[in-house]
């Protein structure tokens, strides 16, 4: 068999690179063994404009955020499936002049579009603490990334792209003009590996910096349905049937996926500084995110093997990350465009 590109990896990275890829007349077949890892599936989901401690604008937030609604909402189109999310998220003030401050910037031209409302008293008092306020975001929401990454996978697995199979490196043959691997030759091989990176022979050398995350889910005690994403400390994603998700915790040392005690407790903690309903935990799970050390994704082709790329590293902002750059990196694959310095792993040549 014979097809332009080969990907490893079917999470959230491959799963949209694929898509890109598709879109563009050009053939692929996917190699993935989702036992390995669980990130994708697991993950928050949030696209969120304005985010950190200081809320800032998340980096490239204007392009990233005008390519990924469009690009999640035709996908729903074609898998007849929904799993994109549009909700607001509603940030409480800690101060008078965190209130203040945003007031400020909700008439800025940078801010404007992201802003919903400033509360400038309790919006949401009924279910968190709010007595300075808040901001209300737009633009923002979250992706059924479980719900995506199955309706994706059974939709290649329909047209004969997908391999369900464990990679294996050994079976890889690297030619002038591309590789094989167990009876499929392909121009160029992706891999989208996730945190599996660490363990590439061609790509091990990059700065990936894996970090754990939990979630919490919920059965909320609450007269009042929850109509918006709840994010300061934590986020609580409200999932219909008083039912939240609650996330996410950041651990770099401990990077199996298994849920912990201790992770369980600190998002409980910063939930009884955020919500005043009562709840019911009733699940935990866990994944490891391919985070990299600068927090700019992996992109790039191999400094030797000129048929041999990678599409890594997107980290806690995949959701938002993965449309703009899959499709900046198939277009560059192709010839037709520039790979950002940025996200170009040359900048991480001297490590090889």
């Amino acid at each position: 068999m014979q097809v332009d590109y080969l990907i490893v990896g079917q999470g959230l990275a491959g799963s949209v690179l694929a898509e890109h890829l598709l879109n563009m007349g050009l053939s692929v077949k996917v190699i993935s063994d989702a036992s390995l890892s669980n990130s994708s599936k697991v993950a928050g989901g949030l696209f969120n404009p304005i985010t950190g401690r200081k809320m800032v604008k998340t980096w490239h937030c204007d392009r990233l955020f005008d390519y990924l609604i469009p690009f999640y909402r035709g996908l729903e189109h074609k898998l007849k499936t929904d799993f994109l999310v549009e909700t607001p998220i509603y940030r409480p003030f800690y101060s008078i002049e965190e209130q203040n401050e945003w007031m400020g910037k909700s008439a800025e031209s940078d801010y404007a579009p992201y802003i919903e409302k400033v509360y400038q008293k309790p919006g949401f008092g009924h279910h968190v603490q709010d007595e300075f306020g808040g901001i209300l975001l737009k633009k923002s929401g979250y992706l059924k990334t479980a719900e995506f990454i199955a309706a994706y996978e059974e939709y290649l697995a329909s047209k004969g792209l997908l391999v369900n199979d464990t990679f294996d490196f050994d079976a890889l043959e690297l030619e002038d003009n591309g590789v094989s691997y167990k009876g499929i030759s392909a121009k160029k091989i992706v891999f989208c590996d996730g945190r599996l990176l660490e363990e590439n022979p061609f790509f091990k050398w990059l700065p990936l910096r894996p970090v754990k995350g939990e979630l919490l889910f919920l059965d909320a005690e609450s007269e009042q349905e929850q109509r918006v994403i709840y994010n300061r400390g934590v986020f609580v994603v409200p999932l219909g049937d008083g039912k939240c998700k609650v996330g996410a915790t950041y651990e770099h040392q401990n990077l199996n996926e298994a849920p912990t005690l201790k992770a369980k407790t600190q998002l409980i903690d910063k939930l009884s500084g955020l919500v005043k309903f009562r709840y019911k935990v009733t699940d935990q799970k866990a994944g490891v995110r391919p985070a990299t050390k600068d927090r700019r994704p992996f992109l790039g082709k191999h400094p030797e093997h000129k048929c041999v790329y990678v599409f890594n590293g997107l980290g806690a902002k995949g959701v938002s990350l993965a449309p703009f750059y899959a499709n900046q990196f198939a277009q560059w694959m192709e010839g037709n465009t520039n790979l950002e310095d940025e996200v170009n792993i040359e900048r991480f040549f001297s490590l090889f």
